[in-house]
């Protein structure tokens, strides 16, 4: 067994494709040699910006030979099966043989040198690479048919054992020499194979391990921040991405001039990572240092200082910047900001961002007013609601669209406005994902959580939803964080009744060139509904919004079930959301089935009960109880017929007297144990009713459970499809009792199990 080094030198490879070339360099590889039948023990992949590596451990020097028999057909087939099987297999008649009046082709395949079978895996692998970009250069780069690679490929090393691979690939032929050091050692150095590639390397000032870059980075920053007394931000993707734009990664600790600090942290900190892929520093009190540290890519003979003075240079014209775009977007109110909304689209179908933020002033607003956000002022989630975009137009959001929210918060609290309207504006994105603060201030959640519904209400009715992996308006996430706020602050909020009117004023925002959004609203909404031949005294708004969409031609399509589509679609993001809680995702169909239940705190609180109730030996037996009964009722529909009343001698035995409500035939006398299920439903029904309206979920399941042993004592005892139509239609219809009965918690047949 032996070792094959494989490097392929190009000029720089971006440090964004770097770690993930590496990988897919050694995966390519690997299915190649199992093409051959080649099973390396090991693989290590390397990548620096200037070369691609691996070292593949434990070949032998030649692939074993193979026999492979294969079935034809039978000696007495058509010639033309025969045919087709010999262009198969490769080889002539004579050459079968035949068994039992069957021919079998034996195909022996010698093996080959390692050394063949690499010289034809590595420009299969070249040429199949999956870069992201790639480039074809020089006088071949005139034909589509050239040789394409991330930058210039520059030389190939290829060596097993000791023995070079002889590879060429347009013009290009494998070697022994690579280069090291850019700056530090720019000759040619020779290499002798897999054992000696990475210390050779090194010595040249090459660290070939991204892994191990990546690892002095981080202690010699440290190392670097300690020594002044700081602390380095961490930030492990700017860490990989100096990785991948050093050799010989030497970190060095700079400084600025403190009176930029007067500019917002956030800001500061980006210049430094994305303008300058420098790494944030923090004084022994948490506040941002006047301080930064870059990684070099050579050892300077004066310490680094010269570097430390150019990028010092370089900075401080960054952050000149940075402070002229603040202080000039700080000359202009937030709400003269706002004006300048309404250049910018939204959607084509839903306007500009100017009417977005009006739609979500009126639901902020809308939220406060119902109770919904309990101890909020409603004047100020409205002002909250007006300003929360106008950042969008700023000159610093515009070079760090990252900073949205964020800055508008800054120039609202340096604008004099209220505290609670500046958070607002800074936090109404929040949560932005997985371990992200869930705001909890009132005037925040009302701005945040009518942003996201007006998103959700907004694309669902001009039927922009989400499908498969594609999401482009972020509606899951939006539908995520409001379920994290409304948990988080236990808000007893009614969607439909929040979704509907959403959905309305995109209906009347796009009609808002043929009618006044003012007093003549009300005179066009009831002229169109007296067209339908409907008063408004006692319409629900979901009826109106159905009207109004059909009724209406000069509107383009809408979709007026919107409301309740978000509603499902809120059902099927609360089952991810829950999924690590361990809820069960078919308790909260269950509890959805039932309809008319679109408050997500007790929607949950009865999923929870019901999780609890469903793992008992009551919940285990009453769910199978229940499943053989709607199983029957499937097959039979059950007619409007009541059971009997008990209490009638039946063989002069008397059975348990049953009240009135519960209905009777005058036909036969219930048995026992049919009498005794009607008194447990007459006593359980009500008692679970009372128990969900006051949102007693665990009562309402503890009156269900009396119903298990009376449900298992009339299975047992009772024939439902009685030969007496009387009896029959009379059990069918109490079947259909302890049915109902059971929905009025929960639709069972949701429930698996």
């Amino acid at each position: 067994m032996t070792d094959f080094l494989l490097e392929l030198r190009c000029e720089e490879i971006p440090a964004r494709m770097q770690l993930k070339a590496s990988d897919d360099l050694a995966r390519l590889f690997t299915d190649e040699l199992a093409k051959a039948g080649l099973k390396p023990s090991a693989i290590e992949s390397f990548v620096t910006p200037r070369r691609l590596a691996l070292i593949v451990r434990g070949l032998p020097l030649e692939t074993a030979a193979v026999s492979e028999e294969f079935k034809g057909p039978r000696t007495s087939a058509p010639a033309q099966a025969l045919d087709g099987f010999l262009r198969k297999t490769g080889l002539t008649q004579d050459q079968l043989e035949e068994r039992d009046g069957v021919w079998f082709a034996v195909v022996n395949t010698p093996g080959r040198a390692t050394t063949d079978v690499l010289a034809q895996a590595v420009p299969t692998v070249i040429r199949a690479f999956p870069w992201p970009k790639s480039m074809r250069w020089g006088a071949a780069s005139q034909t589509t048919e050239s040789l394409r690679w991330v930058r210039p490929l520059k030389g190939i090393v290829a060596i097993l054992g000791d023995q070079l691979v002889d590879i060429e690939i347009e013009g290009l032929r494998s070697g022994y020499a690579t280069l090291g050091h850019r700056f530090h050692h720019p000759d040619e150095i020779t290499i002798g194979g897999a054992h000696d590639y990475v210390e050779k390397l090194r010595a040249c000032h090459v660290i070939a391990s991204h892994q191990e870059r990546q690892a002095i980075i981080e202690a010699k920053a440290d190392e670097a921040a300690a020594a002044h007394g700081y602390t380095v931000i961490e930030d492990k993707g700017l860490v990989a991405e100096n990785a991948g734009l050093t050799e010989w990664p030497v970190p060095l600790l700079g400084d600025f001039d403190p009176a930029f600090l007067e500019v917002p942290p956030e800001v500061i900190q980006l210049t430094l990572r994305i303008n300058q892929k420098y790494f944030v520093l923090r004084d022994t009190d948490g506040n941002l240092a006047p301080a930064f540290i870059c990684t070099a890519n050579i050892e300077a003979k004066d310490g680094g200082a010269a570097i430390i003075a150019g990028n010092r240079k370089v900075l401080a014209a960054r952050l000149s910047d940075a402070r002229f775009f603040w202080e000039q977007d700080r000359k202009t109110s937030l709400a003269d900001h706002a004006k300048k909304l309404e250049r910018i689209t939204f959607h084509e179908k839903l306007g500009t961002v100017a009417d977005k933020v009006k739609r979500v002033a009126k639901l902020a607003e809308c939220l406060v007013t119902e109770g919904m956000v309990p101890n909020c002022d409603p004047a100020l989630a409205r002002q909250a609601a007006e300003l929360c975009k106008a950042d969008l137009v700023t000159e610093k959001v515009g070079e760090f669209p990252e900073l949205q929210g964020i800055m508008g918060g800054y120039y609202a609290r340096a604008e004099g406005l209220p505290d609670a309207v500046a958070d607002a504006i800074r936090d109404h994105y929040k949560p932005v994902g997985q371990g992200d603060d869930v705001p909890t201030a009132p005037v925040t959640v009302a701005v945040s959580l009518a942003d996201k519904l007006d998103n959700l209400a907004a694309f669902f009715t001009i039927m922009e939803l989400p499908t498969g992996s594609r999401d482009p308006f972020a509606l899951r996430r939006a539908a995520l964080s409001a379920i994290q706020t409304i948990f988080a602050c236990r808000l007893r909020l009614p969607l439909l009744q929040i979704l509907v009117p959403a959905v309305l004023e995109i209906w009347y925002q796009r009609q808002s060139a043929e009618q006044s959004r003012d007093a003549d609203r009300t005179r066009f909404v009831n002229e169109i509904l007296a067209v339908a031949g409907v008063g408004t005294e006692t319409l629900d708004p979901r009826d109106r919004l159905e009207i109004l969409m059909l009724t209406h031609p000069g509107i383009e399509v809408l979709d007026s079930a919107a409301p309740r589509k978000v509603l499902d679609f809120f059902a099927d993001r609360l089952k991810v959301q829950q999924k690590e809680a361990g809820v069960r995702h078919d308790l909260i169909d269950a509890v959805f089935a039932l309809g008319g239940e679109d408050d997500l705190v007790r929607l949950l609180a009865r999923v929870k009960a019901l999780q609890s109730f469903v793992a008992t030996d009551d919940g285990a037996t009453l769910l199978a109880g229940y499943k053989r009964a709607a199983n029957i009722l499937k097959k039979e529909s059950p007619p409007s017929v009541t059971p009997a009343k008990a209490g009638v001698s039946n063989g002069g035995e008397q059975t348990p007297e049953v009240p009135a409500s519960a209905g009777m035939s005058a036909n036969y006398t219930p048995e026992p144990a049919e009498a005794a299920l009607i008194a447990a439903l007459d006593a359980a029904e009500p008692r679970a009713a009372q128990a969900v309206t006051e949102e007693r979920f665990e009562d309402a399941m503890a009156a269900l459970a009396t119903l298990r042993a009376p449900i298992d004592a009339f299975f047992d005892s009772v024939t439902v499809n009685d030969p007496d139509p009387a009896k029959r239609a009379s059990r069918l219809a109490l079947l259909a009792r302890v049915r109902d009965a059971v929905h009025n918690v929960a639709d069972f047949s949701k429930i698996a199990g």
